[in-house]
């Protein structure tokens, strides 16, 4: 008995910017040097997304600096995308509220105590008596941690021989961190990253109501295993850290070489414990953290140009939405590709600190 992904829905907020309305808003409301100007036009308008979902009230509230209003912004959007996402999946799991045993949630770009999962839990109607846990400061790649965390949910909650159902949510306002300045690390986070949320319904496979797919639908993945990599040494490439009570993104352009290497050495040791090559894995959905990013974890793993087309589909439509992106890139695969029964796929993802993590998961 395994533990399956029994449903998968996303949600974003409203606003969708496109590159060239966000350099001219950009450019119309700041005072940028010619340098700035030049790399916002190159990265907005020449640049490989065309567009990213903001939750915005209204596009002057980017202006509005000070961290009360940014952390505002962020619990307001948080909540409703995450609950969102949640409600759907839980109508595509064919689930009440009232059948979640657990509930994860994860987020890096805004704090709150009691953490988000007290909102969420409240919104949905869940019991009084669901296990919740918030995970914090795992920047792109907590979607993994968390849903590795719902599965230990799992597997301690049975009762009477069955265990309920746990909801896990990756969700982050990354434009409630928006941080002008010169540094081009600045510049490009201001470009690259955008809002959204993904919610999974985790079961143990056997417990489901419904464990095969309707005709011709996406078909649950098994997650048969997880594996992480923490660099301390490279903290300081890729991370957020405060200042003048905000958060500001710190990022390098070292970050794909990091990340690739990452990626490639948890990846070896992830199929060498269960006696598979780079070769066995039929599907890749890897964290689409930015074009270099997916070039590199491509070289590393020595994949084909086409195995990242859904990284590079998400990333181009939708930007980088930090830790629910991956999710994101799964769900297209699932939709899309549909794949056969018994091959096997890995999620890879990436973040602060510097970190990596991966998922092996079957059809």
């Amino acid at each position: 008995m395994g533990t399956i992904i029994r449903s998968l829905a996303t949600a974003n907020p409203a606003r969708y910017v496109t590159g060239r309305e966000a350099y001219d808003f950009l450019t119309g409301h700041f005072a940028l040097g010619a340098p700035q100007r030049d790399l916002y036009r190159r990265l907005l308008i020449d640049g490989p997304i065309r567009g990213r979902y903001m939750g915005l009230e209204y596009d002057e509230q980017v202006c509005l600096m000070s961290a009360d209003e940014q952390l505002d912004r962020f619990q307001k959007q948080a909540l409703a995308m995450a609950t969102r996402a949640a409600a759907e999946a839980l109508a595509a799991a064919k689930l009440q509220p009232a059948d979640v045993g657990g509930l994860v949630v994860n987020t890096c770009t805004g704090y709150l105590c009691p953490g988000l999962s007290s909102y969420v839990a409240e919104a949905l109607g869940l019991a009084e008596s669901v296990r919740v846990l918030d995970v914090m400061g795992m920047g792109c790649g907590g979607a993994l941690p968390n849903l590795q965390s719902a599965c230990g949910l799992l597997a301690t909650g049975e009762t009477n021989g069955r265990s309920r159902p746990v909801l896990s949510i990756a969700v982050e306002v990354c434009s409630a961190t928006i941080y002008m300045g010169d540094d081009p690390g600045l510049i490009v986070s201001n470009c690259l990253f955008g809002d959204g949320a993904a919610a999974a319904v985790l079961s143990l496979n056997g417990h489901a109501q419904e464990e095969s797919p309707p005709a011709g639908g996406p078909r649950a993945p098994k997650l048969l295993d997880f594996e992480s990599q923490v660099l301390p040494a490279h903290r300081e490439s890729l991370r957020y850290h405060h200042e003048q009570g905000r958060l500001r993104n710190t990022l390098s352009i070292r970050v794909p070489v990091i990340a690739g290497r990452a990626i490639r050495q948890l990846t070896g040791r992830l199929l060498a414990r269960h006696g598979l090559s780079i070769g066995d894995i039929n599907w890749w959905a890897i964290h689409p953290g930015g074009t270099a990013v997916l070039e590199q974890a491509a070289k590393e793993l020595a994949l084909p140009s086409d195995a990242l087309r859904y990284s590079y589909e998400v990333f181009a439509e939708y930007g980088n939405m930090s830790s629910p992106s991956v999710l994101f890139v799964l769900k297209r695969l699932l939709e899309r590709a549909q794949p056969p029964k018994g091959q096997k796929g890995l999620l890879l993802s990436f973040g602060a600190g510097f970190t990596a993590f991966g998922a092996l998961v079957e059809f």
